[in-house]
């Protein structure tokens, strides 16, 4: 998988002889619903031919298989693929092998060095029993070079029929499927969720489900219903109890907290209480983890951010979601979602106090339309990052990359003269946190939220890491 950033006078047909690529391929696996019109600077996911193949209507697993001389359970397994019924089209899938012709002056030693690959695995792929034994000519497998293993977690909030599809198309991409979300009542009841479709969907791809706890109430995080629980032993244990009857009831594989806005003062109540749920569920089985606020340091001040602490939560639970994006909200001035640099910052504080192997950084699916001038009191829109390509490529708006930030933006003009200024998410910037993930040795990665349509988003995590199932 490439990326190519389209530049004035590029038409899909040119990139696709660029790259020699097949020019459906680019648009099925990019969703591109205008192939005619792209944007200068729009971000395309180019697969390689020969090393990816992007599902079509009417594929099958067996027919790509025999197209490709690939077994069915050998596409299927490098795919993480559980039942072979659940292709779709626009998936790209990744060949275990891919062809190579030997020229002159090729060893094995060249070739392992060219591809990432050991000498050792090139033989064995190729049942050769001597590494001299290779010809000019002769055509060599090439095994897929292996990524890190990472987990991968996403929120979902439609619970419907749509997200049970999606779950049905992305859940071979997920660790982790987090339906969000069951809210703490006053008696330490919960509320009740329609979850059963998603949570089907994610057994048929072998993603575990993780139950969402929160704090909402009539829509916004409640500081006083969580301090209630917080301050009574007795509240605790009823909710604890409820969780795990919930969580047996409906097949979940671990509880997720997402509780936000707490009071300072209960910092060390949310602790002990986390450590009486993880006395109860851990021997029964069942994993305990939480969503923190983006610190930069154990002193950062502000109610979203005081009671969460770092050092005890990393200590206690089974890993931590940290909630790296947000800087560019709804309400404020118009900024990239999760400015690069930013979430690094977080990071360089989080590694210091919680074991990386159990940090999940936070990943937004979505981006933001501002109208500019902004004036304080007005909210951005929110789009998908399809959207935002969508609007550039309507009113002619040449998408422009911010360096620092990793993340693609872009101004126009509608038809009332409003001026806007849009931030989002494209193939270069999800690879950017991915990359990020790899290079600070993390768990993995978490995406806010299902329901956005990204497509690029899936390609670029299969070019980047294997998804740990668990």
């Amino acid at each position: 998988m490439q990326i190519h950033v389209v530049a004035p006078g590029d038409t899909l047909w040119t990139v696709s002889q660029r790259y020699r690529s097949d020019i459906h391929q680019i648009i099925l696996v990019n969703q591109l619903t205008n192939p005619d019109v792209l944007a200068a600077g729009q971000a395309l996911v180019i697969p390689e031919p020969g090393r990816e193949y992007v599902v079509q209507s009417g594929d099958t697993l067996w027919n790509i298989s025999q197209r490709f001389g690939i077994s069915v359970s050998a596409l299927a397994s490098v795919n993480q693929i559980m039942n072979p019924a659940l292709i779709y089209a626009g998936q790209m899938l990744v060949l275990p092998f891919f062809p190579h012709v030997v020229q002159p002056g090729e060893s094995l030693w060249v070739l392992s060095r060219r591809y990432g690959v050991s000498a050792e695995e090139i033989m064995q792929a190729n049942q050769i029993p001597n590494p001299s034994m290779i010809f000019i000519g002769q055509t060599l497998y090439i095994p897929r070079r292996s990524r890190p293993v990472k987990d991968i977690m996403a929120y979902i909030t439609n619970l419907g029929e749509a997200g049970r599809r999606e779950v049905l198309e992305v859940g071979r991409n997920l660790t982790y499927l987090a339906p969000f979300s069951y809210s703490i009542k006053e008696d330490g009841s919960l509320t009740a969720l329609q979850d059963e479709a998603v949570l089907q969907a994610a057994r048929a791809n072998n993603a575990s489900s993780l139950l969402v706890v929160t704090n909402l109430y009539e829509g916004s995080f409640n500081s006083d219903r969580i301090a209630a629980i917080l301050r009574g032993t007795n509240l605790q244990e009823t909710l604890i109890t409820n969780i795990l009857q919930l969580m047996q009831a409906k097949g979940y594989t671990g509880v997720h907290f997402d509780l936000e806005y707490i009071y300072p003062e209960d910092r060390e109540n949310y602790n002990q209480f986390l450590r009486r749920v993880v006395s109860r569920l851990r021997p029964q089985g069942y994993s305990v983890s939480t969503a923190l606020a983006p610190k930069d340091s154990a002193e950062q001040t502000g109610l979203l951010y005081e009671a969460h602490d770092y050092r005890a939560h990393g200590e206690i639970v089974d890993f931590v979601v940290l909630m790296t994006y947000e800087w560019g909200w709804a309400g404020g001035r118009p900024l990239a979602i999760a400015p690069i640099h930013e979430v690094k910052e977080v990071l360089d504080y989080a590694v210091t106090v919680i074991p990386r192997e159990k940090i999940l950084m936070g990943i937004p699916l979505y981006g933001r339309d501002w109208r500019i001038p902004w004036v304080e009191g007005t909210f951005a829109r929110t789009v998908s990052p399809q959207e935002a390509v969508q609007l550039a490529q309507q009113y002619g708006a040449s998408i422009q990359y911010d360096e620092t930030y990793q993340s693609p933006y872009f101004r126009y003009r509608d038809e009332t003269g409003q001026e806007h200024e849009v931030w989002f998410e494209d193939a270069r910037s999800i690879q950017a946190k991915y990359k990020t993930i790899e290079e600070y040795g993390l768990r993995g990665g978490s995406f806010w939220v299902l329901g956005v349509p990204f497509p690029q988003s899936w390609p670029v995590l299969r070019g980047q890491f294997t998804v740990r199932k668990r």
